[in-house]
C-alpha cells in the first residue's frame, strides 16, 4: 500500500542571508487584475425583496445601521439579522442593533455559530430572499459560500467591507483552513507547510489560496509581513 503525506520535513537551518534582504517574493504575492479576487460594493436595498436577511460581524454591523438611517423606508417585508461577536469590543459592536428595526436578531458568539444560525434561517427562506453581507472577509466569504449552497447567485449577495482584512487561506497541498491570517507567509494549522498567502480566491472554499513558499530550499523564507490588517 502506497501512503502519501501532505506535510514534509522541515530543515532546521536558519533563514539565508539571501532570503532576509530579498523582498522579492512579496512583490508577486498581490497581483492587480485577478479575477476571482472579491470586490465589496458596498450595502444597497433590494426594494423588490419581501425578505431581508443581514449578516454581520465587528463593524459590519454600522454598515446596517447606515443604510438603515438613510433607506429604512425602502426596506419592506421581514427584516432578520444574524450577527457574530468577537470577543474584543462586543458591547461596541453589538450597540447598533439596538437602532435598527429588524423582526428577529439572531446574536451569535462566533462566526462559525452565526454561519449554522443562517442556514437554519435559509432552510425555511421564501423565493425572492435577498442576503447581504457586511464585516470581515471571512464573514463575508462564508457567507456567500452557504448562498450558493443553498442555490443563490453569489453574486446576488449584497455586501460590504468593514474592519480586518485578514484572510481564511486554504492550503493547496493539505486542503485544510487556516484562518485569521494577517501576513504574507503563514504556517498551515494542519500539515505545517509555509504558506505565500495569494490573492487567488475561492467562492467554493470561501478562502484565499496558499502555496509552498519554500519548496526549493525548505526553511529559506522570504520576509514575513503583516499584510491584511
Amino acid at each position: 500500500m502506497e501512503i502519501t503525506h501532505a506535510n514534509r520535513s522541515k530543515s532546521e537551518n536558519p533563514l539565508s542571508e539571501r532570503t532576509r534582504k530579498n523582498p522579492w517574493w512579496i512583490e508577486t504575492m498581490l497581483v492587480d487584475g485577478i479575477k476571482s479576487r472579491p470586490r465589496y460594493n458596498g450595502l444597497s436595498v433590494n426594494k423588490s425583496s419581501r425578505n431581508h436577511v443581514f449578516v454581520a460581524d465587528g463593524d459590519g454591523v454600522n454598515a446596517i445601521a447606515d443604510l438603515f438611517a438613510v433607506h429604512s423606508q425602502d426596506i419592506g417585508g421581514h427584516v432578520t439579522i444574524v450577527f457574530a461577536e468577537h470577543n474584543e469590543g462586543k458591547a461596541e459592536h453589538a450597540a447598533p442593533l439596538e437602532s435598527i428595526s429588524a423582526d428577529s436578531v439572531h446574536i451569535m458568539p462566533s462566526i462559525p455559530t452565526a454561519i449554522n444560525r443562517l442556514a437554519g434561517v435559509l432552510h425555511s427562506a421564501r423565493m425572492g430572499t435577498q442576503i447581504y453581507a457586511s464585516g470581515t472577509e471571512a464573514l463575508i466569504g462564508l457567507t456567500i459560500q452557504l448562498a450558493q449552497a443553498y442555490g443563490m447567485d453569489p453574486q446576488s449577495v449584497i455586501t460590504e467591507h468593514r474592519g480586518s482584512f485578514a484572510r481564511r487561506v486554504q492550503c493547496v497541498h493539505c486542503k485544510g483552513f487556516t484562518e485569521d491570517v494577517r501576513t504574507n507567509i503563514v504556517e498551515c494549522a494542519h500539515c505545517r507547510t509555509n504558506l505565500l498567502v495569494r490573492d487567488h480566491y475561492s467562492i467554493r472554499h470561501a478562502a484565499f489560496q496558499g502555496v509552498c513558499v519554500d519548496a526549493e530550499v525548505p526553511g529559506d523564507l522570504p520576509q514575513v509581513i503583516e499584510a491584511f490588517k
